[in-house]
């Protein structure tokens, strides 16, 4: 049968099981399985158990857990509270004042967390009855949380990025330190329209006549250097060279504890809570993991990844117009699936044209994790929409139209690294050479 046929007929296959609610991880599945049966190959359980094998046994992921489990830890902590009470005489003069505790506390937890979700959810939980108290404006508050809630996928250490590692088989060490300054740079671009808002909205930003004194401000500042030491230890020790992600990871474990039993918020209850989270979550990846392998070695054996790759090719599209194509596949993806599924079904498919086009994969992974980002505010399932949504009880289309700023941000600055590729490759480049 034609690879073509057979690849639109898989295409129907899949988007059939999603939308009848099956498992991402088994829909992969069963589409590789009729794939193989479309082939006429029926050793599809020998491929099976060979090719998820090799896919969940690496190393690397060995840091996948670990982070995740780190991130549970300290959703159970004090944390999130000492992050808002330390930001905020900080942020007391500047335009929009504590709507930047939103943006600056998503910014720092996604540095320990590495989770969309677990960011959101974690500071809406903590920041939004207290904007809300304060009178501050209902959408915009919504918006900064929603906007810097996918802070998450892309400040190491990202969930995602070790996932896309993986997959494409790029140094996970040199993705995190390549996801740094786009992420900081998303920071500053969330920050500055804020600011913007505010001074064109100054009706909807409370007054507060509150002064802190400079000993207040250091004393409020001491309450995040818990927080700020255990990212230094993490992402330091990684940057630095003296250790590999999944080492960073078991001590940023290590760090999470004896944060948790500090504050006094360490107990049987919350140490059982926080290790069966990391598990789901890390068993739900991996089995997605699992299925893409198994698709991946079927798409091999059909051979649509080398007729898309050759087809690209003869398309002669530059590197532009196909970053224009991937941008918008993606977000439609976005659309239906969860960012890690997205980029676990499309790496296999995607990579070689991107390689053949001359794109660099580490360039090539932050991009993708841009776009994803996008599409965690994307609805109809945007995570971090859902996730925001449960929080604050209100309607799915406006959490969406309030968080559409922030959508047109991401855009930006998938733009910006797209122009100015240097925004993502200088730092990698540059301590590599060091």
């Amino acid at each position: 049968m034609d690879e073509l046929l057979i690849g639109g007929i898989l295409i129907v296959v899949l988007f059939a099981f999603l939308a009848s609610g099956l498992w991402v991880a088994l829909s992969l599945v069963m589409v590789a399985i009729a794939g193989l049966i479309l082939l006429g190959n029926d050793n599809f359980g020998l491929i099976y158990a060979t090719s998820t094998w090799g896919a969940v046994s690496d190393w690397s992921l060995a840091a996948l857990p670990l982070f995740i489990w780190m991130g549970e830890i300290l959703f159970r902590t004090r944390l999130s509270n000492d992050l808002f009470e330390g930001l905020a005489p900080w942020l007391n003069r500047v335009p929009g004042r504590l709507l930047h505790v939103n943006i600056l506390s998503c910014g720092m937890f996604a540095a320990v967390s590495g989770s969309s979700a677990a960011t959101a959810a974690t500071i809406g939980k903590m920041t939004l009855p207290e904007l809300k108290r304060q009178g501050y404006d209902d959408q915009m508050a919504i918006a900064t949380l929603a906007g810097s809630g996918t802070l998450g996928l892309l400040i190491p250490p990202s969930i995602i990025l070790i996932v896309y590692g993986v997959a494409a088989e790029v140094s996970i060490g040199r993705l995190f330190i390549a996801g740094a300054i786009p992420g900081l740079m998303l920071v500053f671009m969330f920050m500055g329209y804020t600011v913007y808002w505010a001074m064109r909205n100054k009706n909807k930003v409370p007054h507060d006549d509150v002064s802190y004194s400079w000993s207040e401000k250091i004393s409020a500042l001491a309450k995040l250097i818990p927080i700020g030491m255990l990212v230094m230890f993490v992402l330091g020790s990684i940057y630095g060279g003296l250790t590999t992600p999944t080492e960073a990871a078991a001590f940023g474990v290590v760090g999470a504890l004896i944060l948790a039993l500090t504050s006094r918020t360490l107990n049987t209850d919350s140490f059982y809570k926080s290790l069966m989270g990391a598990v789901k979550t890390s068993c739900m990846i991996i089995f997605i993991l699992a299925g893409a392998a198994f698709l991946t070695v079927a798409m091999g054996f059909i051979g649509l990844p080398r007729m898309l790759a050759e087809n690209i090719a003869l398309l002669q599209l530059s590197p532009y117009m196909l970053i224009f194509c991937l941008t918008i596949l993606f977000v439609i993806l976005g659309c239906f699936l969860d960012g890690i599924s997205v980029v676990v079904l499309t790496t296999s498919v995607v990579l070689p044209m991107v390689i053949q086009a001359g794109i660099d994969p580490l360039w090539f992974g932050i991009y993708i994790v841009l776009v994803v980002e996008m599409s965690q505010i994307t609805p109809p399932v945007g995570f971090n929409l859902f996730v925001i949504q449960s929080i604050t009880g209100k309607d799915m289309l406006f959490i969406a139209k309030a968080a559409l700023p922030f959508f047109c941000l991401l855009l930006l600055a998938v733009f910006l690294v797209v122009v100015f590729p240097g925004i993502v490759t200088w730092l990698p480049t540059t301590m590599t050479k060091n």
